[in-house]
């Protein structure tokens, strides 16, 4: 992979510079015991001696020269690869840290193994000596009295001690300590952590999910006999809680610092103290308005740390807050506190209707198609409008929603395009952006967790045949389309509600194309998802499950060239599994003959 090559040149650059500082590192004598390191050593150490002092500083010049060069090319390489940030926001490019991650436990199985014979090198040194001398004091004059005991004790001391002092600063962790500091700089940052706890909190509220199912892991569509099912420890619950709290939302601080303490009440072991779990979530119960429960949460962490200052100091003033909230009229504290629950049970207040219609569909909770509607839905054997490669293979075709009108083809790429696919895209996959309205420039948002990268039909044979089997089937001109877009999702990785086509406050949104706006939209599922990751349409409460090897096909706009704004849709997050697709943005040049325009605005 592309990622441990860089990590395997930067391993050799390394090892280059440390032997060519090693040359010049005349400060202590090492013994020729030592192995090739000291051997290296002596016979530059002996070839310096040979030079005079003006070749000896020339020598030194080349050196750092040579040393310059490498450090210049190891930041290039680093620099090279840096785009390989936002891990959480792609499963496949986080594929890669998983063998990083098993190079570095391999790495310390060694370290551990070198440790281990040293000791126990030293362990049979010990050993032997004790037994020896055991023998020796018990009459040291008749032991030294016979020559060869006396000739081996003035070789231990001189000699052989030396070696195990040697033997026993040595250190083994030399290589383990390289291998970590190379392998560190394609870590995930906080970005990253922060981003992916962000990302559980949204599956959460997505598919409202309780803290106990998730710390559990049993989510929807895992099987529990998975050997790779994972749980939460209450440092993990704790965490985030703590990244909630950062970003001011009490609402799931307060979740996940309840779960961390009812782990800590079960007795699970945890560095997590219960007074701290107590105190965050006083503070975050409080913030929503719960004086009550926040005074009863600063008692408890009160039994547990008397002298805890800020809560003797909070429960005070929960106390006068309390009783000044009592005094207000009853009427009036009844409408705060239900309007106080209606915030707290719909988490965010910031949440809008659409957003609740597409979490609902998420969750498989949205509209029902009447009967009548039904029926008009078919399935059937599509031959392209009579394409002569379609009429003698037909392919499958079924009618996912009416209006507008979802068709979904079935088994219309194969397994053998989709690894093709993927293997060209992976490598060039980058944060998905968005387009900016304030500044007109494409920036990334949180509302859209995905990496993308786009594939030209010139690159690969498979990616042609792709686009003429769009062509073929559509009856639409791809020549003028936008390029494959390969998407690959992250973490909870989402696309929330947007259009694909320019809308009239947007009329500059495809101008450096010179293509017209976006007529129609194919979409390549390229990967089954276990849990999530479905295609919603909020505005008509359509859902598409993502199935592998199938494609969905609508269009965004009208025979007139209006939009179509029931085409407005969504990825929703995705609770378990890895999502790919692939789209096709068509657009509306080069369709004049191949669509015709029609006379009114809806047609």
């Amino acid at each position: 992979m592309a990622l441990h090559s860089i990590i395997c040149l930067q391993w050799m650059f390394l090892q280059f510079i440390c032997a060519a500082d090693l040359s010049q590192r005349t400060d202590r004598p090492l013994r020729s015991e030592r192995g090739t390191r000291a051997n290296r050593t002596t016979l530059i150490d002996f070839a310096l001696s040979t030079h005079s002092r003006s070749d000896s500083c020339v020598w030194q010049s080349v050196m750092m020269g040579v040393r310059s060069v490498c450090c210049f090319l190891l930041i290039s390489l680093l620099k090279s690869s840096s785009a390989h940030s936002d891990f959480f926001t792609s499963i496949g490019h986080m594929t890669d840290l998983l063998f990083t991650e098993k190079d570095l436990v391999t790495s310390l199985k060694d370290y551990i193994k070198a440790e281990e014979s040293k000791l126990e090198q030293v362990k049979q040194w010990a050993e032997k000596l004790d037994a020896l001398t055991a023998t020796a004091v018990q009459d040291p004059e008749g032991f030294l009295g016979h020559p060869v005991n006396a000739f081996k004790l003035m070789k231990r001391l001189n000699t052989e001690w030396g070696e195990v002092e040697d033997l026993v600063l040595k250190d083994m962790s030399d290589g383990f300590i390289s291998n970590l500091t190379i392998q560190r700089q394609y870590f995930p940052n906080d970005e990253d952590q922060n981003g992916a706890a962000k990302a559980l909190l949204r599956l959460q509220d997505t598919y409202k999910l309780d803290t106990q199912t998730i710390s559990s892991g049993d989510l929807p569509g895992v099987n529990t006999g998975l050997p790779y099912k994972s749980t939460l420890t209450v440092e993990d619950c704790f965490e985030l809680g703590k990244i909630a709290y950062s970003d001011a939302d009490y609402y799931h601080t307060e979740l996940w610092m309840a779960q961390a303490l009812k782990q800590l009440d079960e007795g699970e072991e945890s560095s997590v103290e219960i007074a701290t779990a107590l105190d965050y979530l006083s503070y975050s119960v409080y913030q929503q308005g719960e004086l009550e429960r926040a005074l009863e949460y600063t008692k408890r962490l009160l039994t547990v740390e008397p002298e805890h200052q800020r809560a003797l100091g909070n429960l005070k003033y929960f106390d006068y807050q309390l009783a000044k909230q009592k005094k207000a009229e009853k009427e009036q504290s009844t409408k705060e506190e239900s309007k106080k629950e209606q915030e707290t049970s719909d988490g965010k207040k910031e949440y809008l209707p659409e957003k609740r219609k597409y979490e609902k569909l998420c969750r498989g909770e949205g509209l029902r198609m009447t009967p009548r509607r039904q029926k008009h839905l078919f399935c059937r054997y599509f031959n392209g409008n009579r394409h002569p490669f379609y009429t003698i293979g037909p392919v499958k075709q079924e009618d996912e929603w009416d209006r507008p009108r979802i068709i979904r083809y079935h088994e219309i790429i194969t397994e053998q395009e989709i690894e093709k696919i993927k293997e060209l895209s992976k490598p060039r996959l980058r944060r998905a952006t968005v387009h900016d309205p304030q500044t007109g420039k494409l920036t990334t948002a949180q509302y859209r967790v995905s990496k993308s990268a786009w594939l030209a039909a010139y690159e690969h044979p498979v990616v042609d045949r792709i686009n003429q089997r769009i062509e073929d089937i559509t009856g639409l001109n791809v020549k003028t389309a936008e390029e494959l877009q390969v998407a690959n999702y992250g973490v909870g990785g989402q696309y929330e509600p947007h259009f694909d086509f320019g809308r009239k406050d947007e009329p500059d949104a495809f101008k450096e194309l010179g293509t017209g706006n976006r007529i129609a939209t194919w979409l390549f599922y390229m990967s089954d998802v276990a849990a999530g990751g479905a295609t919603v349409f909020p505005e008509v409460g359509a859902a598409v499950k993502p199935l592998k090897g199938t494609a969905v096909f609508w269009y965004n706009l009208f025979p007139s060239g209006e939009g179509d704004y029931s085409t407005r849709h969504a990825a929703c997050p995705v609770l378990v599994g890895n999502k790919w697709v692939s789209n096709k943005w068509i657009h509306e040049r080069g369709q004049e003959f191949r669509r015709p325009c029609g006379l009114k605005e809806t047609d």
